[in-house]
């Protein structure tokens, strides 16, 4: 089959409960609701998921848990996520089949099956958008610390090919911020110097020039505190390479940080890989 849709999305805080969404942040949720119409339409058989916040420090985590079901409450910021009840299907072949392609390679990547682990926020609040009705599958990946973007950027090549030639029709979110040298107060744009790096890796992501926007990562990463150090972005480049075009819906601030609504279409010669 093919990655039917590439994502990235913001997983602000305060965007958990619809009914608590600042002003100044409604533009990322209907943007996040235009993408999940898109996902309903494209009707997939998987979403595969990383998050800036499940960190790993010497390994890649793959959840490949048959069914996700917990109560999460944030450490980072309980009195904004506390008690949200979630229950979304897994999918443990695809999940197992991901780690083993990226061992093959040589990149240290665990599957995990533990069906006491609790989603981080950084997953589950994207998802009560995307997916609302809690029906399409989800695998989780986490960010490694001790892992440079290069390779990163081979374990997301790794995750693409694995998923052009499933027989499912996969989606991948990538979910994490751009500029994210976060301050008190949550209105709080990132500076003029940090906008300007963000816009010019958009319009390279927009265009599709991958090959420009992965040699700008790195110092975009350091000059504008991306989060996760810019891995979540690293392995969004390496699942849509070999072609891709973006489109860009909308973007937020949260407390210093960036967080723009895109999704990404593969080039028809990108749909299988060998």
């Amino acid at each position: 089959m093919t990655i039917e849709l590439g994502v990235l999305t913001a997983h602000v805080p305060r965007i958990c409960d619809k009914d608590k969404v600042p002003d100044f942040q409604k533009e990322m949720v209907e943007s996040m609701n235009q993408v999940a119409q898109t996902i309903s339409n494209l009707k997939p058989d998987v979403i595969v998921l990383v998050s800036t916040h499940w960190t790993g420090t010497f390994h890649h985590f793959v959840d490949a848990t048959p069914l996700h079901k917990g109560i999460l409450t944030a450490v980072e910021c309980p009195e904004l996520i506390s008690d949200v009840h979630y229950f979304y299907p897994g999918d443990h072949q695809l999940g197992s089949q991901l780690a083993e392609a990226g061992k093959e390679l040589g990149i240290p990547v665990v599957a995990i099956n533990d069906p006491t682990y609790i989603w981080d926020y950084g997953t589950l609040v994207p998802l009560r958008y995307l997916v609302p009705n809690e029906d399409i599958p989800v695998v989780e990946l986490s960010i490694n610390w001790s892992a440079s973007l290069d390779e990163t950027y081979e374990w997301g090549k790794a995750i693409g090919r694995v998923m052009r030639n499933s027989e499912k029709r996969c989606v991948f979110v990538s979910s994490g911020a751009l500029a994210h040298n976060l301050v008190r107060g949550p209105e709080k744009m990132p500076t003029l110097s940090e906008r300007a790096l963000e816009n010019q890796f958009i319009e390279y992501m927009v265009k599709g020039e991958a090959i420009s926007a992965r040699e700008m990562l790195p110092q975009f990463a350091r000059a504008a505190g991306v989060e996760s150090g810019g891995r979540h972005l690293a392995m969004l480049l390496g699942v849509l390479e070999p072609g891709f075009r973006g489109q860009f819906l909308g973007y937020g601030p949260s407390s210093g940080s960036g967080n723009a609504i895109m999704t990404f279409s593969l080039n028809q010669a990108a749909e299988k890989v060998s």
